[in-house]
């Protein structure tokens, strides 16, 4: 076990610590100023910063600020020269017990690989605006119906064996695989005309699931990657969707799949028919036309090929492909969220991820180098997340899965057998702390700081119902979700309580009666949204554990002028503190905290926060200037 004065030692990404801060764009050649904290009373004698320029060594000697003045840390700073577009370093620390390596991953004895090293990228096109967005996720045939003449028809139409079907709004939806072709009627009139609602709540950007011409509700199946879905209102109603958001300053990305497409594609019938098609080589057959490869075997989904030049350039490489398309005007979507990201462009032999992602970030970039490039995937992400490939992934696994391991137990799944793998034991704080740290660490902090953290979305039951409908439990996951690092984005109808025990229930029809909602758990949501969206503690801060005990978690964002700590009990029992410790995080005595749900103040005293008695739940605590 480390000392206690290495609880002292904090660094991060944020603007406290990097000067300029990271989130202006930075050039090759630039010089900024590397901030380290430490105790005022840590035996330290000497701290070196260690950077590797070119595949070399070199150690550069840190100062101690002689215009810092506090009476509980001491700031150490050096100056970074930025000569290649990825800079990593860490700090090597003398101190009277000996020495100690400090990198991403926290302190060490050992000397550590460069794989955890805290980094820094020179010109990358960050897209700034969603620093300060709350995402609201809308899977739009469930969402509102603003245009009822566009709507599937019962009998309409065909597919897959089974014949599609008009609901009423909020009907029980029928078992898979009929369910896979019933329609509300949720469209992007609906979505327009509901965009005040969102405002109310706090929302200023939009994650549509997909849009495009399918067959299915979910439209992961596409059929024409050039046309919104007429029974969506087509082309003509994204454009004023455009319209009506860019007057509201919201933002809106949409969904892609652009690892395989729907069976129904033309592309894919053109190459059934004729092995010579212009198209077949967009897919991989193993024996034509009946043996091909598809998404996970489902023959539904056939796999794109992208050994194809021709399908390269339909895609991404192309002036008119779709990845540019969406993003120039009228349409003009602030960004993409991709489909199963991590098995795009992957297949056996063929791994051609690395070169694919960087055509697409190219094209997408040259057309809004604020555009947000957002992947799906459920596992490590970190090698698409260096600046080079996208902006941020879907953080189930560095955010949304640890929170659940933590409140509720632990699981994890796959499309195999079997399919569930489950423990009931949760996890403890430091399992949350440490998974959340391994994930910060292995990316730089620039996209730390703009990774998709969600506690629900299409593929997952709702929130609700993970936590067994327990509502402390479900206001501590959502107080995480807003103070968390991140982006953070609310699956639509979990601010109203929502609820779903499974992936086809989370998408049932939004409840647009206001007195079946949970007004108080709304209200609570615009709260922390507000917080989230004005506190330059939550925008730009830094991120430091205070306490992490098994059911305790106590956490510091701190920015030059705000301060946050946010403490979380999972239960069953009343955590009793003598004094939540702040004293690690900087903050001294006489410093002044208001409670953000009750109003209640405290004022720090002996390095400790006089916090009351918290039951399971949670307390935000933000210090009056």
């Amino acid at each position: 076990m480390n000392p206690d004065y290495t609880d002292s030692v904090h660094h991060d990404g944020s603007s406290r610590y990097v000067r300029p801060a990271t989130g202006t764009e930075m050039k090759l050649g630039d010089e900024v100023s590397i901030q380290l904290r430490t105790a005022v009373d840590a035996p330290i004698e000497r701290i070196l910063l260690r950077t590797c320029p070119d595949g070399e060594q070199f150690f550069t000697e840190m100062q101690i600020e002689s215009t810092s003045t506090s009476p509980v840390c001491i700031w150490w700073q050096a100056r970074l020269h930025l000569s290649m577009p990825v800079m990593s370093y860490r700090f090597l620390i003398f101190a009277k017990d000996g020495v100690w390596w400090y990198n991403g991953s926290g302190v060490h004895r050992h000397v550590p690989t460069d794989a955890e090293d805290f980094r820094l990228l020179a010109e990358y096109d960050a897209p700034a605006w969603v620093h300060e967005s709350v995402f609201y996720q809308i899977f739009p045939d469930r969402f509102a119906n603003g245009d009822p003449s566009s709507s599937v028809q019962t009998g309409e139409f065909k597919y897959q064996g089974q014949f599609s079907r008009s609901r009423d709004w909020g009907e029980k939806q029928s078992t898979w695989p009929e369910a896979m072709v019933e329609f509300y009627g949720g469209d992007l009139p609906g979505v327009e005309q509901r965009l005040d609602y969102m405002a109310d709540l706090g929302i200023n950007a939009i994650y549509l699931n997909p849009i495009f011409t399918a067959y299915s509700n979910h439209r992961y199946d596409v059929v024409d990657y050039f046309s919104v879905d007429p029974h969506l209102g087509g082309d003509a109603a994204l454009i004023s969707l455009r319209h009506a958001t860019s007057r509201r300053r919201m933002r809106f990305i949409i969904d892609i799949v652009p690892n395989h497409c729907g069976v129904e594609h033309p592309w894919f019938k053109s190459a059934l028919e004729n092995p010579a098609s212009p198209t077949a080589d967009f897919f991989t057959f193993h024996q034509h036309p009946h043996d091909y490869e598809s998404w996970l075997g489902v023959r539904s989904l056939p796999k794109l090929n992208y050994r194809s030049a021709s399908l390269r350039e339909t895609i991404y490489a192309g002036p008119k492909a779709v990845f540019r398309h969406w993003l120039k005007t009228p349409f003009a979507a602030d960004g993409w969220r991709v489909d199963v990201a991590n098995m795009l462009a992957r297949h056996g032999r063929d791994q051609l991820e690395t070169e694919v992602w960087a055509g697409i970030r190219q094209a997408v970039k040259e057309v809004n180098p604020s555009a947000y490039l957002l992947g799906e995937n459920f596992f490590d992400s970190s090698p698409q997340l260096q600046g080079d490939q996208l902006d941020a992934s879907m953080n189930y696994f560095g955010f949304t899965n640890p929170v659940k391991f933590w409140l509720h137990g632990f699981e994890v799944n796959q499309h195999g057998e079997p399919r569930t793998v489950r423990s009931a034991v949760p996890w403890s704080a430091q399992a949350l702390v440490n998974s959340w740290q391994a994930s910060r660490a292995a990316i730089p902090w620039v996209i730390a700081r703009q990774q998709f953290n969600l506690l629900g979305s299409h593929d997952l039951p709702r929130i609700l119902d993970t936590l067994d409908h327990d509502q402390a439990l479900n206001r501590l996951a959502v107080a995480l979700l807003l103070t968390y690092v991140g982006v953070p984005c609310i699956y639509y109808g979990d601010e109203i309580g929502m609820r779903g025990k499974d992936a086809l229930e989370a998408r049932n029809c939004m409840i647009w009666k206001s007195d079946q909602w949970d007004t108080d758990l709304r209200s609570f949501y615009q709260t922390l949204v507000r917080l989230r969206r004005t506190s330059p503690a939550l925008i730009d801060g830094g991120f430091q554990v205070l306490v992490a005990e098994e059911n305790i978690l106590a956490y510091l964002r701190d920015a030059d002028d705000d301060q946050l700590i946010v403490i979380g009990n999972r239960g069953p029992a009343e955590y009793s503190p003598a004094g939540l410790p702040v004293r690690q995080g900087a903050v001294p005595d006489g410093i002044v905290f208001r409670e953000l749900l009750t109003g209640r103040t405290c004022t720090v005293h002996d390095g400790k926060l006089p916090i009351p008695p918290l039951p399971a739940g949670v307390q935000i605590w933000r210090a009056i200037p």
